[in-house]
């Protein structure tokens, strides 16, 4: 028996398990994936444009039988194709009128190898806004609560950063910002200027700007400004489960890892009314085996940890583990996404700038802070500058003609793109499909989920606040969007286990423990009781690392 078991290897299951294990708890973590080792093979971050296959592009008729939810994320190239799944192997269903694109990465470390690394902290009014405006249950704590939590992450991952003083986006423990270039400041100067209350600032970003002592101690180095992220980073510069968090709980002794594990279900006493342990089945020879442990940790993903608890089933909870509230699988979110519009910057600078810095610029929330708005909450953007011409105009050009216009340089380009928020709403839900199983016969997941009225008035304000700011700055809009993408692109799905104070609207306490069950704990993205604007990731962090503090007190004071 172990201590405890953990249940996926992404971005929270990576934190829960380093913090588990650094209190001296015997952890089992448990990846549906397959073995992925950092730096090896599969990392392509050393191949140049000519070295990848197809220049980058994955074959169409491939992309049409293998990948047509995943080939939608702007990360999915012929170097990073090997981290998606074949949507072919791992199929689920959604209403024809209300598509959802599910994106995913089967491997130890998940997402968290392809992640965009933005890293927000969400603030006291996102801890407070459901209880202010009644969508959602109230989340069981503040921003106080996770505070120190933040501090705790941040100094551990490594994130880039500016120190801002603002309400609505908290400062942290941050390394030296990747600054803006030269447009960027001007196109900051003019939207500061022209638009009081707004400000333009360096995105907060997991990159190691100069890494510290702990990060070098963990074979990581400072980010080489390459911008081949998505590919795997053999330096560990930016963090990842592999580069960070399951290499600190491999040093304490404590860890084991299974990979190639399908979590079919947990395993509930209705004796002692805790979970006992985890249902597997391999995922090559589809041999079933139990794992046992004190404590249990849900890190699957929103989706997945849904799904596990959803078919949960026994003759003490019919409807699904921690489930007596019906709320497993419901208030399904994610951010609105690909709001985005260009612009060009006919009198930008005379200059260019060094490298590809893993950020660029980033707008926070303003609307519902010192601006008002005809809808709910709020929405932050996220984009950057650069300078055309170059390399990029050189398209049928050969021998002088090609260097001359090589050294040539075009007019800025200025982009940013929207992330607003989405209502927590229990009709938006994930549920079983009873009829079709997978290949290992679990039941699929069937996801529906909609934007509504309040999504739909706030992505119309993101598009028309984008092209005031892009004008306003000189430039002339040349591409803007006309609607927001299918739920699902933005890659921050949470909310299906939703933290609360009212078990009968929740399914989990201030802990991230369950109501039903007191030694489950789940700290991925299902936990969130709304989503703010900002990227999730380090939110999901922040709760893993304190859900690991209180589960390992809880254990040695004997109360789960």
């Amino acid at each position: 028996m172990f201590d405890a078991i953990v249940i996926g290897s992404g971005m929270s299951g990576g934190i829960a398990a380093k913090e588990l294990c650094e209190r001296g708890l015997k952890t089992l973590v448990l990846e549906r994936g397959r073995k992925l080792e950092h730096g090896g093979e599969s990392y392509t971050d050393w191949m140049q444009p000519w070295d990848l296959p197809n220049a980058g592009m994955v074959p169409e008729e491939e992309l049409a039988r293998d990948y047509p939810v995943q080939s939608q994320c702007y990360a999915m190239t012929s170097a990073t194709q090997q981290y998606w799944v074949k949507d072919s192997e791992h199929p689920y269903t959604t209403p024809e009128d209300k598509p959802f694109s599910w994106i995913r990465g089967y491997h130890l470390g998940g997402r968290s190898i392809m992640w965009g690394r933005q890293s927000y902290r969400l603030s006291p009014m996102d801890f407070e806004a459901n209880a202010r405006d009644g969508h959602g249950s109230d989340w069981p704590i503040r921003y106080d609560d996770l505070a120190p939590w933040y501090d705790h992450i941040e100094k551990f991952i490594g994130v880039a950063g500016s120190r801002e003083g603002l309400a609505q986006l908290p400062d942290g423990e941050f390394l030296p910002p990747f600054d803006l270039n030269d447009a960027e400041v001007m196109f900051k100067q003019a939207i500061e200027g022209k638009f009081p209350g707004r400000k333009v600032i360096p995105g907060r970003v997991a990159n190691l700007s100069k890494a510290q002592p702990h990060h070098e101690a963990l074979g990581r180095s400072s980010c080489q400004v390459r911008s081949f992220c998505e590919r795997g980073c053999s330096y560990g510069a930016y963090h990842s489960s592999l580069s960070s968090s399951l290499p600190a709980a491999e040093q304490t002794g404590n860890l084991t890892i299974v990979t190639d594990a399908i979590v079919h279900s947990i395993v509930y006493d209705p004796k002692t009314g805790k979970a006992t342990g985890v249902r597997v089945i391999d995922a090559h020879s589809k041999a079933g085996k139990t794992y046992e442990a004190k404590v249990i940790f849900g890190c699957a993903s929103t989706i997945g940890t849904a799904q596990i608890l959803l078919n949960s089933k026994s003759e003490a909870m019919p409807n699904g583990l921690a489930n007596s509230s019906d709320m497993v699988g419901r208030n399904l979110m994610d951010h609105l996404y690909a709001l985005s519009v260009a612009g060009i910057l006919p009198k930008g600078p005379d200059s260019y700038y060094f490298g590809r810095r893993p950020t660029g610029l980033y707008i926070p929330r303003y609307r519902n802070v010192s601006e008002d708005a005809p809808f709910l909450r709020g929405y932050g953007y996220q984009g950057g500058a650069m300078r055309t011409g170059g390399s990029r105009a050189t398209a049928g050009a050969i021998g002088a003609d090609l260097k001359a216009k090589a050294r040539k340089l075009g007019p800025w380009m200025v982009f940013i793109s929207g992330f607003g928020e989405m209502l927590p709403n229990p009709e938006n839900r994930v549920t079983l499909n009873a009829n079709k199983v997978d290949q290992w016969g679990i039941p699929t997941v069937h996801v529906s989920c909609a934007l509504g009225e309040n999504e739909h008035k706030m992505a119309e304000q993101i598009i028309t606040d984008g092209k005031a700011m892009i004008e306003a700055a000189g430039g002339m809009v040349v591409s803007a969007a006309s609607e927001p993408g299918v739920p699902g692109l933005g890659i921050h799905e949470m909310g299906t286990a939703c933290m609360g104070k009212d078990p009968r609207r929740s399914v989990l306490n201030k802990y991230n423990q369950a109501h039903d069950v007191p030694n489950l704990f789940i700290t991925d993205g299902s936990a969130m009781a709304s989503s703010g604007c900002q990227n999730p990731s380090l939110t999901y962090m922040a709760l893993s690392a304190r859900a690991a503090h209180h589960a390992a007190e809880f254990l040695k004071a004997g109360t789960i």
